[in-house]
């Protein structure tokens, strides 16, 4: 009797040791996938705050207005700014990184002591032109080695905890490690900028401005018709497997939040509780070599749009990068596109999937505009553009400008040597509101093995 009993005893003693050890292994790999993540989250951020600066840099070269001039100026220090903050965030303290970080903060120390100098006074001088192409070609290169490791991160889907580990280890080679040798290669190519005095530097503060969701119209759903919503977008034939439910007290916007995963793919999709708007969508999968062409996926991505009820919408970008066209369309009233309203569409270029969808600017402020007639016409607006700038198309739109108000301009594609710029000037001043570098293709690098 004893015997059975010593017996039982055991057994429970086991089974707590051994849901005690799960429980402990559980916690330690979520503590470990929570780093990971934040990891990932700050190197794509660093990547394309540097990919953003150099298009910035590249607009002030292109820039006439000195009014808008030393806003744009002020946006690059702030960018520099951030990129600071998202090298400080990867496990690369042991890792001499410093020569990036000072190429960072040379870009903050000229753009800060430029944007805050009156520049009707004292404009920028030929040596500043001069010091700014320099930190703009500079700025392409680190970017084009930041794409190299990013597409060896996803391509090979690489860790960052390993890179900590691995940096933690005096005795490991670092040579073998693919992260640690690529950022070597990014710092290496940093190397041969000039040394320049350092600088402190801060945050500039900025506004991000929402309100209320106007464009979302409509009877509230309950969950399973949020799922057969979600199930569609999918492209699934039933709502079995998909999870997910209402979304918390502090969300801007009533949603179910809904995913699903099935072997190697995933997807996750924002629905409203009213009206059933798809707002968001994120569907992950591998991908094979492209078969599609920008113009053919374009018309999958107008396709989905319909499908979304989101009509009279105008493709005004497209690009590729790797085997996923990125497209963004906005809604046209007389002849006026509405920027405020922008639509993002990905959509796979192997087999035509939409893969991802960001309509939440279109719904926060999607309504029927009372447009004004410009004051200028098209020819007057071109003749406010710096001399270099050569335009190619002019359309009238409809933007926000620093103080989130909506201004009709003249939305002019221009070329100054091999770069295309996108020049918003103000239809009724003819002010520079605002000037962006255009990349057609992204950069398709070969992966390193």
């Amino acid at each position: 009797m004893y015997k059975w009993v010593l017996i039982g005893v055991l057994a429970l003693a086991l089974t707590g040791t051994a849901i005690w050890g799960m429980n402990e292994r559980k916690e330690k790999n979520d503590i470990q996938m929570q780093a990971e993540n934040n990891y990932q989250r700050s190197f794509h951020e660093l990547t394309y705050r540097i990919d953003t600066l150099h298009d910035k840099i590249g607009g002030t070269l292109a820039m006439n207005s000195r009014d808008s001039l030393s806003p744009q100026l002020a946006e690059i220090w702030r960018l520099s700014s951030e990129a600071h903050t998202d090298v400080g965030q990867l496990p690369l303290a042991l890792l001499p990184f410093e020569k990036t970080e000072k190429f960072l903060t040379n870009i903050g120390d000229f753009t800060y002591k430029t944007a805050v100098r009156d520049l009707e006074k004292e404009p920028l001088s030929e040596e500043e032109m001069q010091r700014l192409e320099k930190l703009h070609n500079q700025a392409g290169q680190i970017k084009d080695e930041l794409r190299n490791v990013q597409n060896t991160v996803l391509g090979n889907n690489l860790h960052w905890s390993d890179v900590e580990l691995a940096l933690s280890d005096d005795e490991y080679d670092h040579s073998d490690n693919t992260i640690i040798s690529s950022f070597q290669s990014v710092e290496d190519t940093t190397g041969g900028f000039s040394e320049e005095k350092n600088f402190n530097n801060g945050a500039l503060p900025s506004s991000n401005e929402e309100h209320k969701f106007e464009g979302i119209t409509g009877e509230r759903i309950n969950q399973k018709q949020a799922k057969k919503i979600a199930a569609n977008a999918f492209n699934l034939n039933t709502i079995s497997g998909i999870e997910g439910g209402k979304s918390g007290k502090g969300s801007d916007v009533p949603l179910y939040s809904l995913s699903y995963q099935k072997g190697g793919e995933s997807g996750y999709a924002d629905v409203s509780q009213k009206g059933g708007h798809l707002l968001t969508l994120m569907m992950q999968r591998e991908r094979e070599e492209p078969k599609l062409g920008l113009h053919d996926a374009q018309q999958k991505a107008e396709a989905f749009l319909k499908k979304q009820k989101l009509s009279n919408m105008e493709m005004v970008q497209s690009s590729q990068y790797d085997s996923v066209g990125i497209f963004f369309f906005v809604p046209v009233q007389d002849d006026v596109r509405i920027y405020a309203d922008i639509v993002q569409v990905k959509v796979a270029l192997d087999n035509g999937d939409i893969l991802g969808l960001n309509a939440r600017d279109y719904f926060m402020n999607h309504h029927e505009r009372q447009l004004e007639k410009p004051k200028l016409t098209k020819t007057e607006a071109a003749e406010k553009l710096n001399k270099n700038v050569t335009v190619q198309e002019t359309h009238l739109a409809l933007i926000e400008n620093d103080t989130h108000e909506e201004t009709l301009v003249y939305e002019i594609m221009g070329t100054r040597n091999n770069d295309t710029y996108r020049i918003y000037v103000n239809a009724n001043t003819g002010k520079e509101e605002e000037i962006e570098k255009q990349t057609t293709t992204e950069a398709r690098f070969l992966q390193t093995t």
